[in-house]
């Protein structure tokens, strides 16, 4: 079931009931469990099912023409309609897991898509067009960037990358003809955090948008909206949908920003299917109980690491050798389970220890229950030229290793023994 223009998506129930969201302008404390238990979803369902059904059609039909014409009306009225027609224009599953994933961010809207990567380059093909400019950090994630400067540019749109954290540089690339600015916190793969008063004080100074990629956070260690950020993304393939088993993202922002987006969608096809969906409602269940687990794991394993003799150098915003661990402190509920680290040794010494472990898995992705390692030379860059490399500080002996919710002590002693063994 769609939502009536001004309604909160956040507060908006499949069967037309309202509950209570918090206001994305004033900022509040993580949500909590019950709210990722029971946020956007209808306290009785179809069918007396206690989970949101699996509404699995591409096709919506009406009992006769008078149904027909008053869907027209509808929507011609409302614009977004009370009912769906087409299954790549909307779907009762998907709109519930949008609802809930609005209301764990405090917004009004969310819409939901195919990827990660298809939540940045919709939201981006969208909010410019040709003649346009925008700003974005360096530590972005690599196909972001890639995007920006090789693709972007057919459409006559340009891009000026600036170093993360240097609000100086940032500020000096703003043009008449830019639209946003844009970046992550934290940051892919040294965890770098934005100062959001900061942001936002100079785009709004300078009349630009501000699209920040949360995922790194979640909405339970950060709220970028209430810093008044415009819009905020996901990749939901990670922390969101929490088990290694989905691929979707998530645009999120009042209505006034989503809906020229979900206009776009059916147009750009990059929809999510209805048990996608279904996975993702139940993933965000148990999202606040993971996030604590995720949290203390990265904080007890860069702990570990930042103490270990046979480590370089560590990289978690909940470290104070961390450069940005005042900012992420103060805007920030906890520090994920992301933690970013150099062997001292060469790349031989570096596989070696991985190798030796018995728990992470090496793997490309993070966010899931399962702890995954990654040598980022070889998973994630190893396209990237080496001169890419260098000036983004990925080195053979960088490793990115994405705790799960494992016992902590038992990451801890695999660790030490994969040490014991280089």
């Amino acid at each position: 079931m769609s939502v009536p223009p001004g309604t909160d998506r956040a507060t908006f129930t499949p069967n037309g009931e309202t509950t209570t969201a918090p206001t994305p302008t004033t900022r509040t404390t993580a949500p909590r469990s019950t709210q990722a238990v029971h946020a956007g979803e209808s306290r009785y369902r179809a069918h007396d099912s206690l989970t949101v059904p699996i509404v699995q059609t591409s096709v919506y039909t009406f009992r006769n023409t008078g149904a027909l014409l008053d869907y027209v009306d509808e929507k011609m009225f409302w614009e977004e309609p009370e009912r769906e027609d087409y299954g790549r224009y909307g779907n009762p599953t998907v709109r519930a897991a949008e609802a809930k994933l609005a209301a764990l961010e405090g917004a009004q809207d969310a819409m939901l898509v195919s990827s990660g990567m298809a939540a940045v380059t919709a939201t981006l093909l969208l909010l410019v067009k040709s003649g346009d400019h925008l700003v974005l950090t360096n530590d972005c994630y690599h196909s972001t960037l890639e995007f920006c400067r090789n693709f972007l540019p057919r459409y006559g749109v340009e891009a000026t990358i600036v170093p993360c954290g240097d609000y100086e540089a940032m500020e000096a690339a703003i043009r008449p003809n830019t639209r946003l600015l844009y970046s992550e916190s934290p940051t892919n793969p040294f965890m770098r955090c934005l100062d959001f008063p900061r942001l936002v004080e100079i785009a709004r100074r300078h009349n630009v948008k501000t699209v920040i990629d949360t995922t790194f956070a979640t909405p339970m260690n950060l709220r970028a909206l209430e810093y008044g950020v415009d819009i905020v993304i996901h990749s939901v393939t990670k922390y969101l949908a929490g088990h290694n088993d989905v691929m979707a993202g998530v645009v999120i922002g009042s209505f006034e920003e989503i809906t020229p987006l979900r206009k776009a969608q059916g147009t750009l096809g990059c929809i999510v299917d209805p048990h996608a969906a279904y996975l993702i409602l139940r993933g965000l269940k148990t999202l606040a109980l993971r996030m604590e687990r995720h949290n203390a794991n990265g904080l007890a394993v860069a702990r570990f690491l930042e103490s270990h003799p046979k480590v370089r150098r560590v990289w978690y915003p909940g470290l104070e050798s961390h450069p940005d661990y005042a900012v992420a402190t103060a805007t920030q509920q906890g520090y994920s389970g992301v933690v970013s680290f150099e062997i001292d040794g060469d790349a031989e010494r570096t596989y070696r220890f991985i190798d030796a472990l018995q728990i992470p898995t090496i793997g490309p992705s993070l966010g899931g229950v399962e702890s995954l390692i990654s040598p980022l030379a070889l998973i994630g860059y190893a396209e990237v030229s080496p001169e890419e490399c260098a000036r983004l500080g990925i080195s053979e002996s960088l490793i990115r290793f994405c705790t799960g919710i494992e016992e902590t002590e038992d990451l801890l002693a695999d660790v030490a023994q994969a040490f014991d063994q280089i």
